[in-house]
C-alpha cells in the first residue's frame, strides 16, 4: 500500500504494520473492511481502479479522505453512465475540489469506462474479463492492463489486483485480517 511517507516505508514493511501504529481511523477501516477482500459488482471494481489510478503520486491518505466525493462526482462508479460522460461532465470534474482534477486521470476514467463497455461484450463483465485472464503474475497482469486501459502502470496494475484479491499480499499473515481474506476465497487461492 503506497502510503507516500519515506520515512514510514523505510521502517514498517507493511500496509498491516503502518495500520498498526494508529496513524489513522480512515486507514484503519480500508485496511479491516476493504483492502485484498474480493470485489463481485462491476461497479465497484471499476470504482477502486479510478481510485488506484487517482492515487498515482499522491498519498492513499488523499485517496481515502476523498473516496466518497469521487463516488459522488463519478455518478456512484456507474459504468455505462461515465463512458456516457460528456465534454460538460469532464469540465465539471475538472471544477470538483472534491476529487483529484488531472485531466489525464479524468480521461482515463471515462475511457476506461467505454472500453469495459466492450469488455462486456465478449465476457459478459469485467469482472469476468479479469477471472478469464487470471491467474497471471504481476508482469503478465501489467502488460495486460496497459494494453487495455489507459494510464495502468505497474503500480496501480499491482495495487488494484491485491486490493481485490487477485494477487497476494494484502496483508501480512500475522494480520487478524489476513484470516479474513482467506475466508473470503481469493482470486489468488483459486490458481
Amino acid at each position: 500500500m503506497e502510503t507516500n511517507n519515506t520515512e514510514q516505508k523505510q521502517s514498517l514493511k507493511s500496509y498491516c504494520e503502518f495500520v498498526a501504529t494508529g496513524i489513522s481511523e480512515l486507514h484503519r477501516n480500508y485496511h479491516d473492511q476493504q483492502y485484498g477482500f474480493p470485489i463481485e459488482d462491476d461497479n465497484e471494481l471499476f470504482g477502486r481502479l479510478i481510485l488506484e489510478i487517482n492515487q498515482a503520486g499522491l498519498s492513499w491518505t488523499t485517496i481515502l479522505k476523498k473516496q466518497e466525493s469521487f463516488r459522488k462526482a463519478y455518478a456512484d462508479f456507474d459504468i455505462e453512465t461515465i463512458a456516457a460522460f460528456s465534454q460538460n461532465d469532464r469540465e465539471r470534474l475538472m471544477d470538483d475540489a472534491g476529487i483529484i482534477r488531472n485531466k489525464l486521470k479524468i480521461n482515463a476514467a471515462i475511457e476506461n469506462a467505454k472500453t469495459i463497455l466492450e469488455l462486456r461484450k465478449e465476457f459478459g463483465s469485467f469482472k469476468a474479463w479479469i477471472d478469464h485472464n487470471h491467474p497471471k503474475t504481476k508482469e503478465e497482469w501489467v502488460k495486460i492492463f496497459k494494453k487495455t486501459f489507459k494510464f495502468t502502470g505497474g503500480e496501480i496494475v499491482n495495487e488494484f489486483l491485491m486490493s481485490t484479491g487477485y494477487l497476494p499480499g494484502s496483508h501480512i499473515e500475522s494480520c487478524p485480517v489476513h484470516a479474513h481474506i482467506l475466508n473470503s476465497n481469493p482470486p489468488f487461492l483459486r490458481k
